[in-house]
């Protein structure tokens, strides 16, 4: 699985870009939200990268911030949704702003997105308005390019292995102690949910 790109951007044309790495030219896919902040061609560019494979092919998507790519992938776990719209979200609203109108149950401003109608808009409420809180943590520490404090990264970490978020934070605090890093809590965590 390739999770991370760093190398010289050859070509960008919406939403296409190619990436040489070593000698090697990766296409990718991305959001608007990305190009806005990409380098002109010829620059250098590091990118965090989601892979998806089917039977029939192989796509590469990439995002400038790490909570990009988590609110692409959470998008999807929505039942009827996929990459094409999960792009689309990204090149219609921030993260932040995402977080806020699914928080807030605004289905109205997320049918505004293309691709995106009401019961889809719906779903999205439901099924990630749990997850909107850690979305916008994740953004804003990014954006301020500090790491999210360990316990929240913790957390994060736990719902991403599957646990609900309330039974994740649980864990989190049970776990955390003065001075622990984010791997430590999480080791910690999932040794005592095994016991």
């Amino acid at each position: 699985m390739i999770g991370r790109l760093k190398g010289v951007l050859v070509h960008k044309q919406p939403p296409w870009l190619v990436v040489d790495v070593h000698g090697v030219g990766y296409e990718l896919e991305a959001p608007m939200s990305t190009f806005y902040d990409l380098p002109a061609v010829g620059g250098e560019v590091s990118l965090f990268v989601h892979h998806a494979q089917k039977e029939d092919s192989v796509s590469l998507y990439g995002f400038l911030h790490e909570s990009e790519r988590r609110l692409f992938r959470d998008v999807q776990r929505v039942s009827g949704i996929g990459a094409k719209i999960a792009l689309a979200v990204l090149s219609g609203v921030t993260v932040d702003e995402f977080a806020r109108l699914v928080q807030a149950g605004d289905v109205a401003a997320l049918t505004r997105v293309p691709g995106i109608g009401k019961k889809t808009a719906e779903r999205m409420v439901v099924e990630l308005r749990d997850r909107a809180a850690d979305l916008a943590l994740g953004a804003t520490a990014a954006s301020r390019g500090v790491p999210a404090d360990p316990l929240s990264e913790a957390t994060i970490a736990l719902q991403q292995l599957g646990y609900k978020p309330a039974e994740a934070q649980r864990m989190a605090r049970l776990a955390h102690a003065d001075g622990d890093a984010a791997e430590s809590i999480i080791r910690k965590a999932l040794q005592s949910a095994l016991r």
